[in-house]
């Protein structure tokens, strides 16, 4: 599964991502708001695609850092994505009942000693992103982000999240000072998520977004010249 990741060329999208994954016969598992996924022909591993998404590196970081736990999804590959997709290749992972996802999110919260050295890692790459993202939101406490490993164990999935509703309503209504924010390479295709969740966004207002975001852009680039 790696081999793919590394065949991928360096400026390959979310598109590009999702068309070799495909051809090496992973087959569509689901969608969110920010991110589709893929399940390996195997059914041991999946890959999270998102056209855009700024707190990609802190979850893949987590994960990395956190491995030791046992208390995150195993990542077999991480890539950032041009124009600021995300790519992060894990094990398959399994619901839980909601009660067993709160009790484990009440744990993180009051960093019981079961979860203490998740939470340290946790909170320390959490606040690495808050200095980073102007958008970076709290902790997600979503039961849906608690879930089980192919071992059984309880992981932590996906904490980390842009506030998307401020992010797209500053890109919609403020696009000169969203260029300041985020660099044109970050943010090329933000209008590419999926919203399967919260959407549908028609294409007109899609479409407008990155008309305002263009002449913004447009704008910035006179005034530096």
């Amino acid at each position: 599964m790696t081999d793919i990741v590394d065949d991928l060329p360096p400026e390959a999208s979310h598109r590009d991502a999702e068309r070799a994954f495909r051809e090496a016969g992973w087959t569509p598992s689901g969608a969110g708001d920010w991110a589709f996924a893929l399940r390996s022909p195997d059914g041991v591993a999946a890959v999270r695609i998102s056209p855009f998404d700024p707190v990609g590196p802190y979850t893949a970081a987590l994960y990395r850092e956190a491995a030791h736990t046992g208390q995150v999804p195993r990542l077999f590959a991480h890539r950032r994505l041009a124009g600021g997709g995300d790519l992060q290749v894990m094990e398959w992972l399994h619901a839980v009942d909601e009660k067993d996802a709160v009790a484990f999110h009440t744990a993180i919260a009051e960093r019981a000693p079961h979860v203490a050295e998740l939470v340290d890692v946790v909170r320390r790459i959490h606040a690495r992103a808050a200095r980073a993202l102007p958008w970076c939101g709290p902790l997600d406490q979503n039961p849906s982000n608690i879930m089980r490993g192919s071992d059984g164990r309880l992981v932590a999935c996906d904490l980390y999240y842009a506030d998307g509703p401020a992010l797209y309503a500053m890109a919609g209504s403020d696009p000169t000072r969203f260029v300041t924010l985020l660099p044109e390479s970050e943010r090329r295709y933000l209008t590419e998520i999926p919203l399967a969740e919260s959407g549908p966004w028609a294409e007109a207002s899609r479409a407008a977004m990155r008309r305002g975001i263009a002449v913004a852009d447009a704008a910035r680039a006179d005034r530096d010249a």
